[in-house]
């Protein structure tokens, strides 16, 4: 009798129990379509910092892989279709990552395409020009150097970092240029995402652009809250 009761105890204990808490990309709207996918979530389109993670899609489940403190723009986050260029804002959505770059070499185990970063370097970000939003090897004459930045000049920076494609494939004049998942600086970015050296290395080596990962950037909760993407 004993042992019916104990029984009937674990097995009332057990539904009871609350289910397990969905992961995050599984309360997401879209994911990209892969098995690979980063979030940079920031608790309000007024904060800073956040937390960066990377998940893999296993048995049907995301399960994190890593996670980082991040930094976003100086003046938080902003909807990415209606971001102005130079409000040092980062732009919400979710986006596809191109390749990956740097000023120091390729780390070990980076399967993304990875363009070294050299003297002649520089991101156009000139709104007049055919370049807009582009890397190009030499500055085009229609981009003004002060409209653009020379990578190399970001040596912490841009050591390592992987280009997300917001305003990328079909650029709109005004609404920003050169918005990278990078390394920290010294404090809160133009626009980027950005997180520790480490973390950077660890990201690279663990994306394989085989499973087509993304990267969604959001708050917690809102009109921006990264689960809409």
């Amino acid at each position: 009798m004993r042992t019916l009761l104990a029984l009937g105890a674990v097995l009332l204990s057990s539904l009871a129990a609350p289910p397990p808490p969905v992961p995050l990309p599984g309360r997401m709207a879209d994911t990209g379509g892969g098995s690979q996918l980063i979030t940079a979530e920031a608790p309000d389109t007024g904060a800073t910092t956040g937390t960066l993670t990377w998940w893999d899609r296993r048995g049907g489940r995301w399960v994190a892989a890593g996670s980082a403190p991040a930094r976003f723009g100086a003046r938080g986050l902003v909807e990415g279709a209606s971001r102005r260029q130079g409000t040092n804002t980062t732009p919400t959505g979710l986006h596809r990552l191109p390749y990956a770059f740097g000023v120091r070499a390729r780390p070990a185990g980076t399967r993304f395409p990875y363009a070294r970063v050299t003297g002649r370097s520089w991101w156009c970000q000139d709104n007049a020009s055919r370049a807009y939003n582009r890397w190009v090897e030499g500055l085009p004459r229609d981009c003004r150097a002060t409209e653009a930045e020379h990578l190399v000049a970001y040596d912490t920076q841009y050591a390592y970092a992987l280009v997300i494609g917001f305003n990328y494939d079909r650029p709109v004049r005004g609404r920003g240029a050169g918005i990278f998942l990078h390394v920290n600086g010294r404090g809160a970015t133009a626009g980027c995402v950005s997180v520790p050296a480490g973390a950077m290395r660890a990201v690279l080596a663990w994306a394989d652009p085989a499973r087509r990962p993304h990267i969604a950037v959001g708050t917690r909760g809102g009109p921006t809250a990264i689960t809409r993407y």
